[in-house]
């Protein structure tokens, strides 16, 4: 059996439109002025199979679709199969070498001609095709299935060439350094999600593919790289000296995760969770932060003018809000000689539950909201959960004031905290700078006041030197402040443990889920994170 030669196809004519109304038997003896042997039962021979094979195939290379069809068992996918293989997957020309025959099956090599607007592309490959008996035409006809055409096409699938979704993106950190999949553990997800939403405006073109299709129009496996995308490029806030020590320090602990940013700008630095998974706890998580949100309470109750940093305010065993839940502390530790600003480093809990009916009910919440920005849609570049705090009255006002009931938040949310107390004005968080897609950033209504920014930055710095958070603190230098946090959680034995600090032009914030104190365990993840600045 020779080969075949190169064919150029032709169009389809008209009379493929009335190949579904004949029968495999007419069509092949009616139509193709095929072999007029007379039918037989009995295993399809030698002869048959070499003649059979060798006139599908030329019939394929050379664009006959109704004469290739109608030497199948079943035309009228075969007919459908073969045009669109060729109009679908623009197939210009079809090169096809026979094999030699094993049994009744015949092996052969195709080269096919891709041309797609201007490119042209070579594509060979192997497959194989069967020769059967016909079931109402004993001739023997060629066992059709999509495999024939290509041996990775199921059953319900075809041929396409098109453009790929996306063009393929090269992500950069801040200074132009390649973020791979792979170097960054738990960045994977976040560099899949940049690539799926700024494929578009980053600059590169997509590439062309021949691919399997199924029969609602997904596509399948790629059969053949017609032309390789030009990547694209798109630069991000990260720092990939930053993210570094945020990865090796989130995994040195279970359900840990943690943010760095930086407070002049709102750009993020680093986004590390030590559990792999698609789900983001870091930028999606949505739990109570502890007395981390002391710092939002805190800037409440000093706007208000209801304290100030030297103000006595006891810190006893336990407390109520209007006669309510009772509150208690850390180890039942207490204080009845402490000013704010030592309740504030101590992390007292029953000191600002005392102070919850010093301010309205929704005061806290509208703090939270007008001055940190909290639950305003951020448009980080990627999905993020932007932070919730409810207007509560009684318990659920109590509970608020200490970052517990029904507060949410995450790492990236409590970094931003501690990075509007620093500053005094928030700034939007963002992964993907501005200028890449022009996209709206929220604000705050208006900034801490000055003495408020003031009041707040030295009780953090208080928290840093001497309260809870002296111990992950000690010996950093520079511009400090932190905040410890230890948040219960129903059906938790152990509370989750916060911490939030800054140094200088760099805030973070971590979570350590179960981790206890938040100063032990959380506070050395977000250390090591500030040492980089």
């Amino acid at each position: 059996m020779g080969a075949v030669g190169k064919v150029v196809f032709g169009a389809v004519t008209a009379g493929l439109l009335g190949v579904a109304g004949y029968g495999g038997y007419n069509l092949y003896t009616g139509v193709t002025g095929g072999d007029t042997t007379a039918p037989h039962d009995g295993p399809v021979t030698a002869d048959e199979t070499r003649r059979t094979a060798r006139e599908f195939l030329d019939a394929w290379a050379d664009g006959n679709d109704m004469l290739a069809a109608g030497l199948t068992n079943d035309a009228e996918a075969a007919i459908g199969a073969l045009s669109g293989y060729r109009d679908d997957g623009h197939v210009e020309k079809v090169t096809v070498t026979p094999g030699t025959a094993r049994g009744t099956t015949v092996p052969f090599t195709v080269k096919a001609e891709v041309v797609f607007d201007k490119t042209r592309s070579s594509w060979t490959y192997a497959s194989r095709l069967t020769v059967v008996r016909g079931r109402t035409t004993k001739k023997p006809l060629v066992d059709w299935r999509p495999s024939v055409l290509h041996p990775k096409l199921a059953a319900d699938e075809s041929v396409r060439t098109d453009l790929a979704d996306n063009p393929p993106v090269r992500v950069l950190d801040r200074d132009g350094k390649e973020l791979r999949q792979g170097r960054y553990p738990s960045l994977d997800p976040v560099l899949i999600a940049l690539r799926a939403r700024y494929g578009a405006d980053a600059g590169g073109t997509a590439r062309v593919e021949v691919s399997a299709v199924k029969a609602d129009g997904t596509a399948g496996a790629t059969l053949h790289v017609v032309k390789k995308g030009t990547p694209g490029t798109l630069r991000t806030t990260l720092d990939a000296g930053v993210q570094k020590r945020a990865e090796k320090a989130v995994a040195t602990r279970d359900g840990a995760s943690v943010v760095a940013l930086r407070p002049s700008t709102g750009e993020i630095l680093a986004v590390a969770n030590s559990d792999q998974a698609e789900f983001n706890a870091a930028l999606q998580g949505q739990t109570a932060p502890g007395s981390t949100f002391k710092i939002v309470t805190a800037a409440t109750l000093l706007e208000a003018g209801k304290v100030s940093p030297g103000h006595l305010v006891p810190c006893p065993k336990t407390a109520a809000y209007a006669q309510g839940m009772t509150f208690h502390n850390v180890e039942d530790s207490e204080n009845p000689g402490a000013t704010f600003a030592q309740d504030f480093a101590a992390s007292c809990n029953t000191a600002f539950v005392s102070l919850a009916g010093a301010v309205p009910d929704g005061a806290v919440a509208q703090e939270a909201r007008t001055v940190f920005g909290l639950g305003l849609n951020w448009r980080v570049g990627i999905t993020t959960f932007d932070g919730e705090v409810p207007s509560g009255s009684g318990d659920d006002k109590a509970a608020a004031m200490i970052g517990q009931g029904t507060v949410q938040m995450n790492p990236l949310t409590i970094a931003s905290v501690a990075a509007t107390a620093q500053t005094g004005t928030f700034k939007q968080p963002v992964i993907v700078p501005r200028s890449v897609d022009h996209r709206e950033i929220a604000t705050s209504d208006r900034s801490l006041s000055p003495a408020t920014r003031s009041q707040l930055r030295g009780m953090m710095r208080l928290t840093a030197t001497s309260g809870t958070a002296a111990r992950a603190m000690s010996g950093l230098t520079g511009d400090i402040g932190a905040k410890t946090g230890s948040a219960e959680i129903d059906g938790q034995p152990k509370t989750n443990a916060w911490f939030t600090a800054y140094r200088n032009d760099v805030a973070a914030a971590a979570v350590v889920t179960g981790g206890g104190h938040g100063g032990d365990a959380a506070g050395p993840v977000v250390r090591a994170v500030l040492e980089t600045g």
